[in-house]
């Protein structure tokens, strides 16, 4: 029988490592695939380390759906016992702070990931423990967890998302690097040579089996591929989780009760989770989930673009953010589904659309005057202030000074075409054409149709918040 559990805190473990947090959902999708161990799930469920959290404490809560489970996973750069190997760091800050969004009314299950670079408005915090607390501010989304602990972190998600936590799961590289290796590795494709030293890792290009050890350093790793931003590392993870969450669902874990509980007793030995996530609970979700489809399974970044104080710091998209959360919030579907550059929408005329073809010039390169030619006032200041979160550079907003066109078009001047595209790419339904009068500053002019920015103020899930699956979930060749 599980041990029994009081409500005095117990330390939490070293926790998630970055992108270990996707063995979380693993583990709650494959426990369906064998309720008749339930003895085997008695002995997992011993091995768990638990903590309380008083969430009356937080104040107003937002609202629960009922049926609809969200749980936070959240990690550190926390390392001790066998995680020291790992170098040393300060604090508590998460590295991975993501919302585990589990629907039966769904039929799915969708994790949103809040990146550790989001600057945004802390709530006031009562000391825990050893930790001092905080008075209400602005600041990194994970500074919650090093000055207030878990219910910090846990009340600081909520106040910001507005959806109900009801409980939050962590796991520590180790643990990561067991899950890997008790199914024999993940299968990826490597499209060149990694060499990143403070992940520990040094692979060469391929298709190739990653280890635990190899795996753990692949989803740390950060300035040894892409661009070397957390949001980049970001999609790696995704990308990763889909191909580990295929290999659990389609291969031998499933089929052998056994083999489930290898699985289960590798997770469970390194996972802390709220003394309210009872073994009860994780049997109802199981039983919840496993008729799941791998098309189901969505991973989704919250929309975001550099914060304008700090271009080295995140700023959530606004009001796409708000609108995946409220969809959230109150379990509505979440498409998902790699965005294709616009693919679908209309434009295109008078010189060329943009928004069929994937945009070629990055936001951060793009130099941008905002028109109003509707009735609707302050309406290019709230575009320019949606523009500039995105990355664009705002030379300045006004009204028209002649004829408003009567379809919402970026002008560009010579040699800009591909700086309009990328602005008609986040400006719904615009098109391109070009006025050789301008120069390197392209000019939005807001017409009668205006519909919002891309997927933005029609409602319902917002273009840029839609990810990808674990169907659609591609190795890193393709």
């Amino acid at each position: 029988m599980p041990r029994n559990r009081s409500n005095a805190r117990k330390p939490l473990r070293s926790r998630l490592s970055r992108g270990a947090w996707g063995a979380v959902l693993t583990t709650a999708l494959v426990i369906s695939g064998s309720l008749t161990a339930y003895a085997g799930y008695l002995d997992v469920y011993g091995n768990l380390s638990q903590e309380s959290v008083d969430t009356d404490a937080f104040g107003d809560r937002p609202s629960k759906v009922e049926g609809a489970v969200n749980i936070m996973l959240i990690g550190s750069d926390v390392r001790s016992g066998d995680n020291g190997n790992y170098g040393k760091s300060e604090g508590e800050r998460p590295d991975s702070l993501v919302i585990a969004h589990i629907s039966p009314n769904q039929d799915g299950a969708t994790l949103i990931n809040l990146p550790r670079d989001s600057v945004v408005d802390l709530p006031a915090c009562e000391p825990a423990d050893d930790k001092p607390g905080m008075q209400a501010q602005r600041g990194m989304i994970n500074s919650a967890m090093s000055l207030g602990g878990v219910p910090c972190q846990w009340k600081a998600v909520e106040q910001l998302t507005g959806i109900h936590i009801d409980h939050f799961v962590s796991i520590d590289f180790t643990g990561f690097k067991d899950i890997v290796d008790s199914i024999d590795g993940v299968d990826m494709c490597i499209p060149e040579p990694i060499d990143d030293d403070k992940a520990h890792l040094k692979l060469g290009a391929g298709r190739q089996t990653l280890s635990g050890e190899e795996a753990l350093g692949y989803v740390r790793s950060r300035y040894g591929q892409g661009d070397g931003s957390d949001i980049s590392r970001i999609d790696r993870q995704q990308e990763f989780m889909g191909a580990m969450l295929k290999k659990v669902m389609s291969g031998d874990t499933m089929q052998s009760p056994t083999n489930l509980y290898g699985f289960l007793k590798s997770t469970a030995d390194t996972i802390t989770t709220d003394d309210e996530l009872t073994l009860t609970k994780m049997t109802d979700l199981s039983i919840a989930m496993r008729e799941v489809d791998m098309g189901q399974i969505k991973f989704v970044t919250v929309p975001n673009g550099p914060d304008p104080a700090d271009p080295n710091r995140i700023a959530w998209t606004e009001p796409d953010a708000g609108q995946l959360f409220k969809a959230v919030a109150e379990d509505t579907k979440i498409d998902a589904g790699e965005k294709k550059g616009g693919e679908g929408k209309k434009g295109g005329g008078g010189g060329g659309g943009g928004k069929s073809e994937k945009p070629t010039v990055p936001a951060e390169q793009v130099t941008v005057e905002v028109v109003n030619g509707t009735e609707v006032s302050g309406l290019a200041n709230e575009v320019s202030e949606k523009l500039g979160g995105e990355g664009f550079s705002v030379a300045g907003t006004g009204n028209p000074n002649g004829e408003v066109p009567s379809t919402t078009t970026v002008y560009y001047g010579p040699g800009q075409k591909e700086h309009a595209k990328t602005v008609a790419a986040s400006a719904k339904d615009a098109k391109v054409e070009e006025n050789p009068a301008l120069g390197t500053t392209v000019q939005l002019v807001i017409a009668g149709d205006w519909d919002g920015m891309d997927g933005g103020q029609g409602g319902g899930v917002p273009d840029s918040a839609k990810g990808k699956t674990a169907a659609d979930a591609k190795d890193a060749c393709g």
